[in-house]
């Protein structure tokens, strides 16, 4: 266990990498040494904003830190994490992990080889809402998501699967622990050259169907969850972080904690329908990421989302992708 700050690197400070730098300086045991980007001009703008060092040079950033954030356009993620790995760097990477499985897999041997540490920013794994449904039991039969945005030119250089339907992927892997039966998708290009909007059902060996639905060319924002089980039925609202939970219980149940619990039929006190609304504390769920990665390199926790997770969420939003463009074509 490393008792010393660990010395942290950004590469790639665009919109996503600057967030990087704001948290990384007020991250207790993280010691953010430069950052580097090949936008000259940008890496020296956010070196004077946050008052760090803009290397000129990626391998001499790398020769002063133990990990690095990569926050480069997708493409680039692959060369980039290689080469810090190579230098036997941990690497938090922004999702997706790589654009193709083949990287992927490579990163993963090379990180085994190199004893480092990938980690994966699938962030909303950490959104509070989502982390309020760890206190319920959950063993879900059927699982809705919608994820929609207003259009935007940040992050059209991969299609909506692998930019926002990705992200959903890897929350139905965490949920259903089941490995993928069946997929079922349809898509379309609208706004731009790659898929814009995706719907996907998705069968898991365990009988468990989800469907999921993403779109960036919507008037408004949406990022809500559907969790239907025996006995229980639960809704998160991701970008509002509220969570909401109706279940069926007994009168033997403790329902003093219960919102409201109305009986599950007039005149009978044998069953109940209970709601529930946990408490949500308000936490930046990028902050969580990278003290998470802090603690992973310093021996004290493990990756939330690790490489093999993101490898395997990515596996799924290829399979998509690829049913797409043929039914497209």
């Amino acid at each position: 266990m490393i008792n010393e700050p660990i010395n942290i690197g950004v590469i790639g400070v665009g919109h996503l990498g600057q967030h990087h730098v704001k948290h990384y300086k007020s991250i207790e045991n993280s010691n953010l040494v430069g950052i580097f980007d090949v936008d000259s001009d940008r890496s020296k703008e956010i070196g004077e904003k946050y008052n760090i060092r803009a290397f000129k040079n990626v391998e001499d950033l790398l020769n002063k830190v133990d990990g690095v954030s990569i926050v480069t356009p997708t493409p680039n993620h692959c060369e980039t994490a290689k080469l810090c790995i190579n230098h036997k760097k941990h690497v938090f990477i922004e999702k997706p992990i790589t654009v193709t499985l083949k990287e992927a897999d490579d990163l993963l041997r090379l990180s085994k080889e190199k004893e480092t540490i990938i980690q994966v920013g699938h962030i909303e794994r950490l959104n509070p809402a989502l982390i309020a449904l760890n206190s319920y039991q959950i063993t879900p039969k059927f699982i809705e998501i919608h994820r929609l945005a207003p259009y935007t030119s940040r992050g059209t250089d991969v299609p909506v699967v692998l930019d926002k339907m990705i992200h959903d992927i890897d929350i139905l892997l965490s949920l259903v622990q089941s490995p993928v039966d069946k997929i079922q998708a349809t898509g379309l290009s609208i706004l731009t050259d790659s898929v814009d909007i995706a719907h996907a059902r998705i069968r898991f060996e365990n009988s468990t169907v989800a469907s999921i639905m993403s779109s960036r060319v919507a008037k408004d924002e949406v990022r809500k969850i559907k969790v239907f089980q025996k006995n229980l039925y639960a809704t998160i609202d991701l970008l509002l972080g509220l969570t909401e939970v109706y279940k069926i219980t007994d009168q033997k149940d403790n329902n003093s904690g219960a919102d409201m619990t109305v009986p599950l039929q007039n005149g009978s006190n044998d069953k109940f329908i209970v709601y529930e609304k946990p408490n949500i504390t308000k936490k930046d769920p990028l902050q969580m990421e990278l003290v998470n990665f802090i603690n992973s390199i310093k021996g004290k926790e493990t990756p939330i989302v690790t490489g093999e997770e993101g490898r395997n969420a990515l596996e799924v939003a290829i399979k998509i992708q690829n049913m797409i463009i043929q039914d497209i074509h």
